[in-house]
């Protein structure tokens, strides 16, 4: 309750409401369990990766363990099929990598607000990685299709996408990319560079990454550290965006070390 003088303007009341206005998390998993009210598994072909997306935790590609959850590619030797779809409908080819993909779509959908999630990943910089945490707007049509408002291509409005930690290997180890994809306006037409930062960090040791809305603007955090801010975006990527944590592999290089994202926790926040 705010007291209100008879001189006090309204400018001078908005700016005593918001001294008060903090984050409060309306959604927080910290990975004891896996819990299937806030995530499923997604098996879905993009980008020509090369391996597969498996459910259940199978060959150790999702396990949760000692409050952590660990995301893995895995090399099973030998080639097998793949039941996983690009949203044309072609099957993947069959492969000998298996990987872990999970997604908050349905479950755990958010406008705004703060995601943030502690995470890191070993071995960094290996030829093909391509762990990622992000967000996708939840109208995309790419599998699984769950309702009949699952029909916007991307990166069109309802279909967008932000990365807040995605740490391609091409560039070596100890970076990661965050951004947003700026739409050209058509079915595909992404541009992956123009909202781009790309950021020195240790990726094996846990730092918090994440991303907010903050009045017009869209800002990036590395241990609450402003890394990156977008003005004048913050209404173009208002739709609800559900959350992605996944590894993928992007080329058939051999694996000589473990691929493993592990995350401590991840949370949404909402401003009041």
């Amino acid at each position: 309750m705010f007291a209100c003088s008879g001189d006090m303007t309204n400018n001078d009341l908005k700016e005593q409401q918001s001294a008060v206005s903090s984050w409060h998390v309306d959604f927080f998993d910290d990975f004891n369990t896996f819990n299937p009210n806030n995530w499923q598994d997604q098996r879905i072909w993009v980008n020509n990766e090369t391996h597969c997306y498996v459910p259940d935790n199978q060959f150790g590609t999702r396990e949760v363990s000692d409050g952590t959850l660990k995301l893995k590619v895995v090399d099973i030797g030998e080639k097998r099929s793949c039941d996983n779809f690009d949203k044309h409908g072609k099957q993947h080819p069959d492969t000998q990598y298996v990987a872990g993909r999970i997604a908050s779509k349905n479950l755990k959908e958010f406008v705004k607000g703060k995601w943030s999630a502690r995470l890191k990943v070993e071995n960094s910089g290996q030829s093909g990685m391509f762990p990622a945490w992000w967000l996708l707007g939840s109208q995309n049509n790419e599998p699984p299709v769950q309702h009949p408002d699952e029909n916007v291509c991307w990166p069109m409005a309802g279909s967008g996408e932000i990365d807040i930690f995605e740490h391609h290997s091409d560039g070596g180890p100890n970076h990661y990319a965050a951004r947003a994809i700026k739409s050209n306006g058509e079915c595909g037409g992404g541009d992956w560079q123009a909202l781009m930062l790309v950021q020195e960090a240790k990726l094996d040791e846990y730092h918090e990454y994440s991303v907010e809305w903050v009045a017009d603007d869209v800002i990036f955090r590395l241990d609450e550290v402003e890394v990156y801010r977008l003005p004048s975006e913050a209404d173009k990527l208002s739709e609800p965006f559900f959350a992605i944590l996944n590894f993928a592999k992007i080329n058939d290089s051999a694996m000589t070390a473990n691929w493993v994202m592990e995350v401590d926790w991840v949370k949404h926040e909402a401003w009041y």
